[in-house]
């Protein structure tokens, strides 16, 4: 019994760690066996915090690998993490002890195949398409003739000078060119921040502002041309309020950039023609329609000459029109002194009978019947009937006045009784009545004394009774003029 009491207990020499020296032991052990590593799964949950990190899952059917992109490394991701997406990322494995957990610091994220590209661009595009963002009514008419055109693409590819060679062959124009890259990871920043760029410029600035722009590429793969299916561009030229034209790639080649712009085209060459017209079409058209114009103005006088000739030839001669009036006028002439003669003759016949109608009898037998119209009137103008009016609104007054001297002899009497029975309430409610009842009010020089320590520092008092004032104390000594009637709240009563 005592010899297994001492044997050693089983794993008693197996050396101690703390919780910190494993963990840090798992770390080191993680990174060293691992070092850079890359992995291909589908995103799972994605999470942006506040602070900008990025948290995101890596999975497979069975499995799942908790990933981890910092504020200062998610601008240098060329993809961005998107659940479901399919992508080869790269980083570092590393362990966080603080919750016994093991992630993976992702610094590079790689679409999986062309494949996921596609299912990625086809969701991009369904969410653009559900916001409106390629709907026709948005789209805005391109410039007929732009004084000046904003390029947006590689200053050093054959797309600015074959767009540059098409603009000076059909109509030249002023260009202004923003260099950007055209492909990689700085792509889509770049084209993005052009477009809001341009749209930027005023309008008498030092750099104009263009009317119309052109975002243009050559061809190449889906990977090469995948920074113009990136939302932030497709958004940038949604949003252009200058008219803008789509030339990325070939013409079977389509980007996101080429359903939200204005207009797409199928080269950059071709967007150069769509841009500007030819200008020698241009000056033929001008000249044929000048001369079309001529024409239409020089046979429009002719026809209207003709039709004048035309209406002249219809017209009747200045001397067939003024042979009837002449006629007529020579015939009133000769009539015209026998009518004056005889118009005057008419007159005077009847001047005649109305002088002899007029004999001093009538007159003086009118003047009669004027006279007595005028005494019919005068009689009946009188005075009666305006004094009979005064007389009626004399006695109206004298009422009104007896009337007004009642109410107010009433009011006055009214008045009277109310101020006595304010006088009696006031002497009922007076201290005088209390003085009656055998109280008094101790007064000294003019001031009301109501306790014994006031009366000891004065030698004269003045006591009021019902029936009169007693001063006492000095002899002879007048009450003061000072003294007050006291209000019936003060005083001491004894």
């Amino acid at each position: 019994m005592s010899d297994l009491l001492d044997d050693p207990i089983p794993g008693q020499n197996t050396p101690e760690y703390t919780v910190s020296d494993i963990s840090g032991e798992v770390k080191r052990t993680l990174e060293g066996s691992f070092g850079r590593i890359r992995v291909r799964g589908e995103v799972g949950r994605v999470f942006k915090a506040r602070s900008g990190h990025l948290y995101y899952d890596i999975k497979d059917d069975r499995n799942v690998l908790a990933c981890t992109t910092w504020k200062g490394q998610v601008s240098g991701l060329s993809v961005v993490p998107e659940e479901g997406l399919e992508v080869v990322v790269t980083g570092r494995l590393t362990a966080f002890g603080a919750q016994s957990k093991y992630n993976l610091n992702v610094d590079e994220v790689a679409v999986a195949g062309q494949g996921a590209l596609m299912a990625l661009l086809e969701k991009r595009k369904k969410q653009l398409e559900s916001e409106g963002l390629f709907a026709q009514e948005r789209k805005k008419p391109l410039p007929y003739l732009p004084q000046i055109i904003g390029v947006v693409t590689s200053p050093s590819g054959a797309v600015i000078r074959d767009i540059l060679h098409r603009l000076r062959d059909r109509f030249p124009r002023k260009v202004l060119i923003w260099p950007v890259a055209v492909q990689g990871a700085n792509c889509a920043p770049e084209v993005s921040r052009a477009i809001e760029g341009f749209n930027q410029f005023t309008s008498g600035g030092a750099l104009p502002r263009p009317d119309l722009i052109i975002v243009a590429r050559g061809g190449g793969s889906i990977e090469d041309l995948w920074g113009f299916n990136e939302e932030s561009v497709a958004r940038a030229a949604a949003g252009s309020q200058i008219p803008l034209i789509s030339a990325v790639g070939h013409e079977t080649d389509t980007t996101l950039i080429d359903y939200v712009s204005d207009r797409r085209a199928p080269t950059p060459t071709a967007a150069a023609e769509l841009a500007v017209p030819v200008r020698m079409e241009l000056l033929a058209w001008t000249a044929e329609q000048g001369a079309r114009l001529s024409r239409a103005a020089t046979d429009a006088v002719e026809r209207r000459s003709q039709r004048l000739r035309d209406l002249t030839r219809a017209l009747p001669r200045p001397d067939t029109l003024l042979e009837n009036p002449r006629q007529r006028l020579d015939q009133i002439s000769e009539r015209l002194p026998n009518a004056l003669i005889r118009g005057v003759q008419n007159r005077r016949v009847k001047l005649l009978d109305s002088a002899a109608r007029l004999r001093p009898s009538t007159l003086r037998s009118l003047v009669e019947t004027r006279r007595d119209r005028w005494r019919n009137l005068s009689s009946r103008l009188s005075l009666r009937p305006i004094q009979r009016e005064l007389e009626t609104r004399r006695e109206s007054l004298n009422r009104l006045t007896e009337r007004l001297n009642v109410a107010q002899t009433t009011r006055l009497d009214r008045l009277h009784q109310q101020i006595e029975a304010t006088d009696r309430l006031r002497e009922t409610l007076s201290y005088k009545a209390t003085l009656g009842r055998g109280y008094t009010v101790v007064r000294a020089e003019g001031e009301v004394i109501t306790t014994k320590s006031q009366a000891s520092g004065h030698t004269a008092l003045e006591i009021e009774f019902a029936d009169g004032r007693l001063l006492t104390g000095a002899q002879g000594k007048a009450p003061s003029k000072k003294t007050k009637q006291a209000p019936p709240d003060q005083g001491s009563l004894f």
